[in-house]
This record gives structure tokens, sequence and C-alpha cells, in this order.
């Protein structure tokens, strides 16, 4: 039986022995407590979980966040998504296959009463931007309900084992992500008018300005004065032949099973688009021991941050700009990905294709925000404001931020003594949101004498950690705001090197030629990998910014002070001609990222659109040139969008074939979106009893909520 259990990580505590067991298809399985059904069965090297009723097509996960259902599966004889249910023990888990078992409603039921709960505030999702407008409220004293469907709160910071950028004293810049939500958390809890219900899904806002929620298995409906949606973003598709085969899924749920789930999903890796997602994707994987074969990017250059791009072409990743994907080749799950070059207009140049074997292509197109909440919420005139993703897709960063000044906006309109928001903390937000500025030359200092660092960010993004942490106040942004490049005053070090462990980019080396010899100069070099991959004596490959190999260097010392926060620092001893071009060590070896010899594409009836109802592009092309241009219209001839994902991930594909055919967006009717956003068991609406019902914190008896159980 295999294991696909991460069990040694760089940043991650790795948890217990899988105890929890259960059946898949009859045989027996191990899970570990509170793990997914997802994540479980690509512990125990199952990535297929089902075939489609309509064509056969093998299906496994996409989202592994609940938005989509391609992971659907049948468990206990109920069809539930197993990327958000945990498995339980002696649980039956069997493949969908299109008809999942009928529970027998025959026999004796309780029924509940379907309650609802009044609040000032309720708050849609427990990420960086639900959890700092609670931050606030609660130092207002306003009566919050806060809810999120995962166990645990921090939405995306969950999966954040990185340093983030940003300021220090804004949003914890140079802390770890997993560490903020934290943070965040703890924070919130210490305020008693705020309660938080984890587990528990937001399905619908109705036009009696009521909010159906689904705790458990106990459907209530709360009534707040003001609605604040945090419900961040999910992400973008692509078509492309194969782009439905398992082992083709996004970012997140690639983050989702390593960083939270320990899982080890993957052997070979290939990542499609250079934002900030699929670059610190790329970066989480080398951290689990998996081989990362390339990325491609369409654009000229990568969307995300330079230092996220020059930390993985300097650790031995290969970034293709100006590429993109021909197709996902396998036959039951991914085996092969096929990329080629685009000319200026877009299009694919024949002969330019390479294919790299791997098991897995990760999807980071980009993303979008989940703001259905919120415009049914402005459709009904229930006051509402958005903040994080749900308001406009950014960092975490800007997330925790905005999410601080609705949070303020909000106590305002409960009519909360807390002031204007101020003018800084606006200019603040707006700095955070920025995207990457130009790319300059890197500097590099001329003397060699004494000790001093090296900063290896040559483009403007809102990052000062360096700055903040200097104990000599030496390092400096240039301007008036944290977006200019560091500078340093040399004559001031004293080789602390802690702003080579806290520079989330890792793009800060330290020189130090104080006792240069013969054989070189000193270098620290930021490390966050494995301790047992380096030692010392050990003779490493070291390369620049751009990924060039500079040479081969001996390790003198390794350091793990408790400041660098689970990041080694690495001594070298460089020739001085290298010295102070060092940026990093290859952690990768090049063959790893070699193209195969034989190129394959994929060959295909058509690329699917609408994935749950295996709707092709042809098939739309062709309605669209009959005339079609309303995607109601549209849905009710193929189904498209009415699938058991409820239109979240095809609506904008459908658009671009829409766009592909020549038809201008005004002249297109778009998909109309009725409540309810989630799947809920029809028997909780009626308030069937299956199981005990949660028990409810008692509520201040200001707003009337409901104590005690159901």
């Amino acid at each position: 039986m295999s294991d696909y259990r991460i069990k040694e990580h760089p940043i991650l505590p790795v948890p217990g022995e899988a105890v929890v067991p259960f059946t898949w298809k009859g045989q027996g399985y191990k899970a570990r407590k509170g793990e997914t059904i997802a994540s479980a069965l690509f512990a125990n090297g199952i990535r297929i979980f089902g075939h489609h009723h309509k064509d056969g097509s093998p299906q496994g996960i996409f989202c592994a966040n609940g938005q989509c259902a391609q992971c659907s599966v049948v468990a206990n004889g109920l069809s539930v998504k197993s990327c958000m249910v945990p498995v339980t023990d002696g649980m039956k888990v069997e493949p969908l296959e299109g008809k999942a078992k009928l529970i027998d409603v025959d026999g004796d039921h309780r029924f509940h009463d379907v309650e609802t709960i009044e609040t000032e505030c309720l708050i849609l999702g427990g990420g960086p931007a639900g959890l700092a407008a609670a931050i606030e409220l609660g130092k207002a004293g306003v009566n919050v309900i806060l809810i999120d469907d995962k166990a645990a709160l921090g939405g995306k910071l969950v999966l954040q084992t990185h340093k983030f950028f940003g300021s220090i004293e804004a949003c914890h810049a140079g802390t770890r992500g997993m560490d903020i939500g934290k943070k965040l958390e703890a924070e919130v809890r210490t305020y008693p008018s705020v309660r938080i219900w984890t587990e528990t899904t937001a399905l619908a806002v109705f036009s009696d300005r009521k909010v159906g929620l689904l705790r458990g298995n106990h459907y209530f409906l709360v009534r707040p004065q003001v609605l604040f949606v945090a419900t961040g973003a999910r992400e973008k598709s692509l078509v492309f032949k194969g782009n439905t085969l398992p082992g083709v899924y996004g970012a997140g749920a690639f983050q989702t099973l390593v960083n939270r789930d320990l899982v080890r999903p993957t052997e070979r890796l290939f990542i499609i688009g250079g934002g900030n997602v699929g670059l610190i994707g790329g970066y989480h994987a080398l951290q689990a021991g998996i081989q990362v074969v390339g990325l491609c990017e369409a654009m000229d250059e990568c969307g995300g941050y330079k230092v996220h791009k020059d930390k993985l072409v300097r650790m031995g990743v290969p970034i293709y700009t100006r590429h993109t994907i021909v197709s996902a080749n396998g036959k039951e799950d991914v085996e092969s990905v096929t990329i080629a070059q685009l000319d200026p207009a877009w299009k694919v140049i024949p002969g330019t294709e390479k294919t790299f074997k791997c098991d897995t292509l990760l999807v980071a197109v980009g993303l979008d925000p989940v703001d259905e909440f919120y415009r049914k919420a402005k459709e009904f005139g229930l006051p509402v404001l958005a903040g994080g993703d749900a308001e406009e897709i950014a960092e975490a960063s800007a997330a925790m931020f905005t999410g601080k000044i609705r949070g303020t906006e909000v106590a305002r309109m409960l009519g909360r003594d807390v002031g204007e928001v101020p003018v800084e903390w606006l200019h603040t937000a707006e700095i955070l949101k920025a995207r990457p500025g130009a790319v300059i030359t890197e500097e590099i200092p001329d003397h060699e004498d004494g000790v001093f660092p090296i900063f290896h960010c040559s483009q403007e993004i809102p990052c000062n950690p360096c700055t903040s942490i200097c104990p000599k106040g030496a390092i400096k942004i240039e301007g008036d705001d944290i977006l200019g490049l560091p500078t340093f005053d040399e004559t001031a070090c004293i080789a602390c090197e802690q702003c080579v462990a806290i520079c989330p980019g890792l793009a800060v080396t330290l020189v130090d030629y104080r006792k240069k010899e013969d054989e070189g100069v000193v270098v620290s070099i930021p490390y966050e990998f494995n301790q047992t991959t380096i030692k010392e004596g050990d003779t490493i490959t070291v390369l620049d910014t751009l990924g060039k190999v500079l040479g081969q260097v001996p390790v003198v010392k390794i350091r793990a002070p408790k400041f660098a926060d689970h990041a080694l620092l690495v001594k070298v001893k460089a020739p001085a001609e290298i010295a102070k071009l060092i940026a990093g060590i290859q952690v990768q070896a090049p063959w790893v990222t070699k193209s195969m010899e034989e190129q394959i594409q994929r060959i295909d009836d058509d690329d699917i659109v609408c994935r749950c109802e295996r709707v092709t592009a042809g098939q739309i092309r062709k309605l669209i040139r009959e005339g079609v241009r309303d995607l109601n219209h549209l849905k009710t001839l193929t189904r498209a969008g009415m699938g058991a994902c409820g239109g979240k991930t095809c609506p904008n594909l459908i658009a671009r074939v829409f766009r592909e055919e020549g038809v201008p967006a005004p002249q297109m009717t778009p998909l109309t979106q009725r409540p309810v956003f989630m799947e809920v068991p029809l028997g909780a609406f009626a308030g069937v009893i299956t199981g005990e019902g949660p028990t409810r914190d008692a509520a201040p008896t200001s707003v009337g909520t409901l104590e005690g159980g159901v």
C-alpha cells in the first residue's frame, strides 16, 4: 500500500500517524484524525475518484475548496464533496459514478423549527479580511457572528508557510502567513461580543434580508443589521485539451493538500501561470520535496513579484514566458504536458512545442471574487460591505488592512463612536494593493571590505521588514512609502544577519570580507529546506539572481537562530569575484527540468468548457454562430452552468468563447445566478434532525439569540 504523506517539512510540524479506518470501494485504508476524504484518498495514492456519467471521463479534485463539485463521492450513502467532509471512523466511501444512493425517507423523523437569529453584524468568512474586521468590531463592542466553512480560521493564511511582504506595523510583514492567521484568531477570541462559528456554510441571501446558514446538519436564518462579506476568491479555470484529467487542479488545492494536510500529492509538477499564486506554489512544492519541472506564463514577464520568480529560478526551476499550454496528456490521469511559444497575435507558433514528463499540472491563472452574497445583499437592500478578495483581488496583506478599514466603517454604520477612518489607513491600504513596479538593474556595491548586506530585490513592491528589523536603523527605503528599494549605510553593519533571515523574498545575502583569505569570502545565504539536505563540509552550487550558475563552493557553517523562524542561515566561502553576486543555492538538479524527446499532443474530440456537464467549446461555438447571445438560453440548450458547482467555474470561460467568436460583451446576456449558492440537503430546510444539533453559543440578551442546543 502506497503512502504519500510528508514525513519531514522545514517549516510545518508533521502530525501523528493515520489511525482512522475507512474503506474505498470496499478496501481498507487509514486517515489522519480530522483529515478530509480527498486528502485521505490522495495520501493513499488514489487520484481518480470516479467517472462522469455523461462520457465516462475520469474525475478527481480541482479546487479542494468546496467551490466546484468535481471531487464528489458517496460517503456512508450520501453524495458529498470529498474536499470538505472529514473521514469518520469506519466511513464507507465509494465513487459517485452518477448514481448516489437514496436515503430511506420513510419512518419517524424529528423536526425543529427554522429559527431566525438577530445580530448587529454577520461576517461571512474567517480569512484575513474577516478576522481583521471582527477585531475592530470587537473593540467597538459590536455584537458579531463570524462564520467560516472550514474547521480552522485564517482562510488562505492557513496554507501560507512563507513570510509575508508589506509592513510589519500594518500587516505583520516578515511573519509566516499561517502564524499571522493564528495571531488574528487569538485576538478576535478576546472580544466577548464576537461569536465564531466554524464549519458553517452560508447558503444564500434572501429577499427578506435574511442569510441562510448551515451549521453541521442544522439550518437556520440570521437577520443582521449589516452584512460584511469576506468570502475570498475562487480560482479561475482554463480551457485546453485534457483540462479535466485527474492531476489537473488549482494551485490553492495543491497548497491545501501539501501545507494543510501534509500530503505529497505528486512526484513531478508543472505550473501554468506566473502570478504570485503559481510562483509561491512552486516554492512550496520544492519545500515538500516535489520536483518542479517548469512554469509557463503567456505574458512577456511573470505578473507576480520578481523576488518570487527569482527565488524559483535560482533554485533550478525554468520559467517559460510567452508560452502557453497546448495539452495535458494521459489516458486516465496526467502523464505529461505540452507547451508552446506564442506569437504577437497570441497564437501558438508551430514547431515550438515542448513536452515534459509530469504527473500533476497546477493551473494558477488568476482569481475571481466570491461576491455573489454581496451582490444579492445589494439587490435586496440589506446594508452590506465587502472586503479582501471579495471586494478586490490583492495580496493577503492588503486584505487584512481593508478588513480593518471595513470593520471601522461597519461600526460607524451601527452607531458606534469610533471616529472617521484615518486618512493614513486609506493611504496604507492603497500601497498594500499596489501592483509590482518597474524592474531596475540590480545594483551591486563596488567596495570589498568590511561586512554588509546585498539586496537582490530590483522591483518596487510594498515591503519593509528589513528596514524595521535592522538594530542600527541602517537600512532605509527610498521615497515616502514602502514601495521603494532598500539602501544601506555600509559602515553600520554588525553582521547580525537579521535582515537575511526576515526577507520574505529570500533576497538578502550578507558578504563578510573581514577575514578574507585566499580561499574566498564568507557569504551568508537564507535556506528554507530540511536540515537533512545540507550540512557543513558539503560542496554546493550557487546561483545569481537570474539563476545563472556561478560555481561550486564549500559550506563552512550552518546556523538556525530563533529569529530566523525555521529558516537556516548557510555560510559558504566563495571566490571574491562571485561573492557579491551569489543570491541562492540550487536545490533541484538540472536533469529534472529536461523536456522529452517525443513531442506529445493529446488528441480529443474538443476542449471542455463546462466541467460539470462536459460541454465542449465546439458545442458552444456552434450555438453562438446560430445566433445565441443569452447565457441562460445557452444553459437551457446545453446545460452549461447547470451542474453541481452552480455555474461558478464556467461562465468566464463561456464569455471567452463569445469574445473569440467576435461577440462584444454588451451583446451578451450574462448567466443569472439564483440562491442557493451552495449545496444543502433538502431535509435541512424542513428542519429534519439527522443528528445532534450544534451547541449554540450563548448570545448577549440584547440581540435576542436563542441559547442552548436544538
